[in-house]
């Protein structure tokens, strides 16, 4: 662990930590960037790329996909330490190249990384910290729902794919599936789990058969 730290108010990071959280960042950038417009990688082939573009799609990517998963570390880390524990996140650099190559392939997978902490704790304070992730995408769906319909252009853009993958992104890890949150959330609260896992998981598939993603 770097011995490097920096605080912000009562919430502290190593090097380490800040380094893995810009490096996932950047790689699901690039990776979603890459899966939502496969038109960029034709066109840097044929020497056509437009390079406005492409930064726009990138930062459509590292607001919306960039900044759920994010904060939705960071909702795990803060709610870690509120109950003592010693956390950190450590991105899985191997996932994160898988997540670049899988798009370049037209496919959508996205691991990459955890946060890790330890130190005595209940049941009921694991499912909380798992909990506040998914919590967390719920409440940046919730913000980003007026933008979408109050603005076009990228505003708009911005403003609906924030809704959609942050949905998607609360569903997902409300899967009662290996090291998901939903597991440890079902574990402690199955009535929590339920008011939780029913309406971002329903609303998730709609959204997809719907052809929104």
């Amino acid at each position: 662990m770097s011995t490097a730290t920096y605080n912000l108010g009562d919430i502290r990071f190593s090097q380490t930590e800040l380094r893995d959280l810009a490096a996932a960042w950047v790689a699901l950038g690039i990776a979603f960037t890459l899966f939502l417009n496969p038109g960029h990688l034709q066109a840097l082939q044929y020497g056509q790329l437009d390079s406005a573009a492409l930064g726009r799609s990138f930062a459509l990517s590292m607001i919306t996909v960039g900044g759920g998963f994010l904060l939705h570390e960071l909702a795990h880390k803060v709610a870690a330490i509120r109950f003592g524990q010693i956390a950190e996140f450590r991105a899985d650099y191997g996932m994160l190249g898988l997540a670049i190559v899988a798009a370049l392939a037209g496919f959508l997978f996205a691991a990459p990384g955890a946060v890790h902490h330890r130190g005595y704790i209940t049941n009921r304070e694991n499912g909380i910290i798992a909990l506040a992730g998914p919590l967390t995408n719920v409440a940046l769906a919730a913000l980003f729902f007026p933008v979408w319909f109050l603005f076009d252009g990228f505003l708009g853009s911005v403003g609906s794919l924030g809704v959609i993958i942050n949905v998607l992104l609360a569903g997902f890890n409300m899967i009662p599936f290996g090291p998901l949150d939903g597991k440890t959330v079902l574990r402690w609260n199955k009535l929590v789990f339920a008011a939780v896992f029913v309406p971002t998981v329903g609303l998730g598939v709609l959204l997809l058969f719907n052809g929104l993603f």
